[in-house]
């Protein structure tokens, strides 16, 4: 699609431009990996076992790594390097620790990952057709990112999603590499989240998660192991944990006080910065009347997200 440069009632095309080598790309992404992606940098040109890792980063919000790979030639196989670097992550778990904590000055152990939430990130200026086809398994760790830059400096950044994404990767492969890393690493979905037998709890919300997805089109929900994410391109707005007979919301980077509530319903989550490294409120929906009090405070959580 173009991208067009409004002047008064003319739209003038931008020209698209080469993104350039490797090492270019790779600086661009690390300098804005925050911003981008919502991830910390962690190490670049990682070695590791006579295979070198382009960008380490981690997901505080996941409690994960992520490896992120540069790619200029187009002729590269997604599954079979992904995989690699994903069993590479999995095999020497006590390196990657060490690193993280060399780099940051903290403590990280083993046990404090979710090592399920791992994921390879390709970034690339484009995908072939059958490169963006092979992502196409439910349960694949592995994301495709196309990086456009054009003319008045302007730079995007897209996820390539398969067309359809069919059976489990792991019905069809007996490749070792893959195999290990499925038993490890999981792809959630909202049926994890709530039991068969939880019916109050799934009304709630499918009602409520309806009423979100309808603030924005560009709302998106993310089950990962520990909540469903509900996120606008790379960041969750709100967090959502069902439980038995009720929902319970997460408000990111949000304190009661930043909110208009005259029933005084939301409150603090005190071990906020031990699990999310940020200000975290809650809020219960446990009935269907609480949900629209719920939206409204999601409203407000949303607008400022926006802002």
């Amino acid at each position: 699609m173009p991208i067009y440069k409004q002047t008064d009632s003319k739209l003038i095309p931008i020209k698209e431009k080469k993104v350039g080598l490797e090492k270019t790309l790779q600086n661009l992404v690390e300098a804005n990996l925050s911003d981008v992606f919502a991830l910390n940098f962690i190490a670049a040109e990682f070695p590791l076992n006579n295979l070198r890792i382009d960008t380490l980063a981690f997901d505080e919000e996941a409690k994960a790594f992520v490896v992120i790979e540069y790619k200029r030639d187009r002729n590269f196989t997604v599954i079979d390097q992904g995989y690699a670097y994903l069993a590479l992550l999995l095999n020497n778990k006590a390196d990657f620790v060490l690193e993280y904590n060399e780099k940051t000055k903290k403590n990280l152990r083993k046990d404090d990952i979710d090592w399920s939430q791992s994921k390879v990130m390709f970034v690339a200026q484009s995908f072939t057709k059958y490169q963006q086809e092979a992502i196409g398994f439910q349960d694949l760790p592995i994301e495709l990112w196309e990086v456009k830059k054009y003319d008045e400096r302007l730079v995007s950044f897209n996820q390539v999603r398969a067309s359809e994404k069919s059976e489990s990767i792991k019905t069809i492969t007996k490749n070792k590499d893959i195999q290990q890393v499925s038993r490890e690493i999981k792809q959630y979905s909202v049926k994890d989240h709530i039991k068969s037998n939880w019916s109050k709890s799934r009304e709630l919300f499918d009602e409520f998660s309806q009423r979100v997805l309808e603030l924005d089109t560009r709302f998106e929900t993310k089950p990962v192991k520990s909540y469903i994410g509900f996120r606008i391109g790379n960041k969750n707005v709100i967090n959502v944990k069902p439980r038995s007979s009720k929902v319970v919301i997460e408000f990111l980077r949000t304190q009661p006080q930043d909110l208009k509530d005259p029933e005084k319903r939301v409150t603090y989550f005190k071990n906020s910065f031990k699990y999310y490294n940020q200000h975290v409120s809650l809020f219960s929906v446990e009935n269907e009347d609480d949900i629209d009090y719920g939206i409204s405070l999601v409203k407000q959580v949303y607008r400022k997200f926006t802002e």
